[in-house]
């Protein structure tokens, strides 16, 4: 009897110990996780490092919590900026759980923390833009200013010209000057959701715009203005055109009349050099026979302009002393 009374006792003991066990009296914290404890819903420990612990069966929970880095994706917001441009900002943002246990007093669940911070990253990435210009969110240096005025856009020109075309464009002064940037903006933005985040047990690294676009209005301007300075290249480079156009004709029209003149200075050149030939011809053949070569002449002038006279009234004169008097003379 004594026997069956302890193989009872036993039977319940290994019977208990089993509950026991099966009830898991240990839990295991992985690595990457960590674990809250609760017990009738009263926080009572937390472990962040991996292992194996022990709990109460069946009055402990344990609430296991990831302590990667944990990324949120936000939704396209449209949103104004300092100059009441809308565009359209798509946000995502790395974030970590550092205190469980005030992780699980302010939502319990990851998807009540999603819920928080999405609000919490729109509100703050709202906030940053809509104090700052446009430029500062879309650009982050002044290198497009600086391309400009290199003059590397001005692609097949070079030298005095490159200078000339460049002043025509004037495409950097066009360019609003950086003075923070994108990234600087983006730690804004954390800097400012952090300050709703560390009371939630929460390390926010950083917010990121994945994207950053135009709303409907002002791609049109956008645009607009592209076409703009794209025409003011085109102009600058036809105005440069036509500036060399017309250099090259100055120069043309001035090498004519060079040529022209060196021209007739040679041609009055060799007609004086003529003239002074035939002048020494005639000198000399009026020093051989004065009387022949007075007559020759005269018969030249006759020829020369008796043929412009319908009629001659009189030849009494000393100029027809050839025509009509055999001697040459009256």
């Amino acid at each position: 009897m004594k026997n069956k009374k302890y193989i009872t006792l036993a039977s319940l003991l290994v019977l208990v110990l089993l509950l026991f066990f099966v009830a898991g009296p240990f839990y295991v914290v992985n690595e990457g996780n960590q674990a809250v404890v609760t017990r009738f819903g009263r926080i009572v420990g937390s472990k962040t490092s991996a292992g194996l612990y022990a709990k109460v069966p069946f009055i402990d929970t344990v609430t296991i919590y990831p302590s990667t880095i944990l990324s949120l994706d936000g939704d396209d917001e449209r949103i104004p900026t300092k100059e009441n441009q809308f565009i359209i900002v798509d946000t995502t943002s790395r974030w970590k759980i550092t205190n469980p246990e005030l992780f699980y007093q302010s939502f319990k669940t990851l998807n009540g923390a999603y819920i928080k911070l999405s609000d919490v990253i729109d509100s703050a990435t709202r906030t940053i833009i809509t104090r700052n210009r446009l430029s500062e969110i879309v650009r982050s240096s002044n290198i497009i200013n600086e391309h400009s005025s290199s003059g590397s856009q001005l692609t097949g020109v070079e030298g005095d010209d490159s200078q000339a075309l460049e002043a025509l464009v004037n495409v950097s002064s066009q360019n609003e000057s950086v003075t923070k940037g994108r990234s600087a903006l983006c730690d804004e933005m954390a800097q400012e959701a952090r300050k709703m985040t560390a009371e939630y047990g929460i390390e926010l690294i950083d917010i990121v715009p994945r994207q950053i676009k135009y709303s409907d209005e002002l791609t049109e301007s956008v645009y607009n203005r592209m076409i703009k300075e794209r025409n003011q290249v085109a102009q600058a480079y036809r105005s440069l055109g036509e500036g060399k156009k017309a250099e090259w004709l100055g120069k043309l029209e001035n090498e004519k009349r060079t040529i022209e003149s060196e021209a007739y200075r040679k041609s009055e050149e060799t007609k004086g050099k003529a003239d002074a030939e035939a002048a020494a011809i005639y000198a000399e053949a009026y020093t051989r026979d004065a009387a022949f070569y007075e007559f020759w002449k005269s018969l030249e002038s006759y020829k020369n302009t008796m043929q412009g006279f319908d009629t001659t009234y009189s030849t009494d004169m000393d100029y027809f002393k050839y025509l009509y008097s055999s001697e040459g003379r009256r």
